[in-house]
């Protein structure tokens, strides 16, 4: 085993080998501009730049023109999000999302809210799940878009993204759905789950970094964004500027690799994920899985540990490559907004890890991380005066330093 052993494929995922080689030859021999319509070196970058879009497209049931090209999720949430606000504000301006979307989209509405939006942020159930009748209610004549997340980035959580969808065609409101965390993990479908815009990033599968897509519908209904940055009209005006080629065509690749991938590597991945939970159950009490217990990801594995410091047991787990929350907002030392909307207690809160499996994960590695955490968690438990009282049956509401 090679240490630190990396259970944050959430944050990111390292580059698949075969998605290197085929990305390689366009820094080197294949170099043109896909705009260049003039010469063979434009022509074979423009090539390549439409296969991949055919390939992106093919696995989310989308059509190829479908696929707008950015430079990360963070750039497709704020594109959806502000192309929809800025072009059918005539229509309305309220949008709906829930508080425990990524941020990419809770600071986009924060900052429509500035511009005179209305924005609804639909209670979450302790499991972190938005109730399609919730959205429902929710809806006014003034209601343009509907963003819900197809799964949390930090419990795993899976939304009802196809009867969200059908909530809004009854409604004739157009519905966006942060799938960066879904993608590859998950079946989607934009036409029978109803998805009218979708976001979704490469090195969450297995891609380089720097390279994202937007899935923008073009029929029933069409889709109108007003873009973000100007310049020469690429990507049907929608996002104009160089595409990003070697990117690009590695992000396919690594979509046809999911594809390819999915149906042996998502069983292999979740029995390892509940291999590593059952584990932790067996030789710790007073531990709580955050998040859905079975419509989750299968890589996701979120876990409170009660009656132990949350730096500490980071600072004790040097080996291995876990998280405390989401990686964008890992600096804060405030805990999980996620967690905080699902009742989590700021104790517990503050001692969860998340831990992310991932294709190049083994068993190996599982048994040793399981082994680490449970022998990190009982030292830190054994320094715990409240532990120790808990264990010799003292009702800690009846201690008045307790909470202190």
């Amino acid at each position: 085993m090679k240490f630190p052993i990396y259970l944050d494929y959430h944050a990111t995922t390292p580059v698949d080998p075969e998605v290197l080689q085929t990305m390689i030859p366009y820094f080197t021999e294949i170099f043109g501009n896909a705009a260049s319509r003039n010469h063979e070196f434009g022509w074979t970058a423009e090539a390549a730049v439409e296969k991949a879009r055919q390939q992106i497209a093919h696995f989310i049931g989308a059509h190829e023109k479908e696929i707008i090209f950015t430079s990360g999720a963070t750039e497709s949430n704020n594109l959806a999000l502000m192309g929809v606000a800025e072009m059918y504000q005539e229509k309305g301006k309220h949008i709906i999302t829930s508080p425990i979307e990524h941020k990419s989209i809770l600071d986009t509405c924060h900052f429509l809210e500035k511009k005179g939006f209305s924005i609804t942020y639909l209670k979450v159930d302790s499991y972190g799940q938005v109730s399609p009748e919730s959205v429902r209610n929710a809806m006014t004549p003034q209601t343009i878009l509907v963003s819900i997340m197809a799964a949390n980035n930090e419990i795993g959580t899976i939304n009802s993204i196809g009867e969200i969808g059908k909530v809004c065609k009854e409604r004739s409101v157009l519905f966006h759905t942060d799938a960066v965390q879904a993608v590859g993990k998950i079946p989607l479908n934009v036409e029978s789950m109803g998805v009218d815009l979708l976001s979704l990033t490469a090195h969450k599968i297995y891609g380089p970094k720097g390279i994202a897509a937007l899935y923008v519908r073009r029929r029933n209904p069409r889709v109108r964004l007003t873009p973000l940055i100007y310049g020469g009209g690429h990507e049907r005006g929608m996002r104009s500027g160089t595409l990003n080629v070697p990117g690009i065509v590695g992000m396919g690749k690594a979509v046809e690799l999911a594809q390819k991938e999915m149906s042996e590597e998502v069983p292999r991945i979740q029995r390892l994920r509940d291999r590593l939970w059952e584990k932790i159950q067996e030789n710790l009490d007073e531990v709580y899985l955050n998040g859905h217990p079975t419509d989750r990801l299968p890589n996701n594995l979120n876990v409170s540990f009660a009656y132990v410091e949350g730096e500490s047991l980071m600072m004790g787990m040097k080996e291995l490559a876990v998280s405390s929350g989401s990686a964008c907002t890992s600096a804060s030392l405030e805990p999980s907004y996620v967690l905080k909307h699902i009742g989590v207690g700021e104790d517990l809160a503050h001692t969860s890890i998340r831990f992310g499996l991932g294709r190049f994960t083994t068993q190996e590695e599982i048994d040793f991380a399981a082994e680490k955490v449970v022998c990190i968690v009982k030292k830190l438990r054994e320094l715990s005066p409240l532990y120790e009282m808990v264990k010799e049956g003292v009702d800690l509401k009846t201690v008045s330093w307790a909470a202190h």
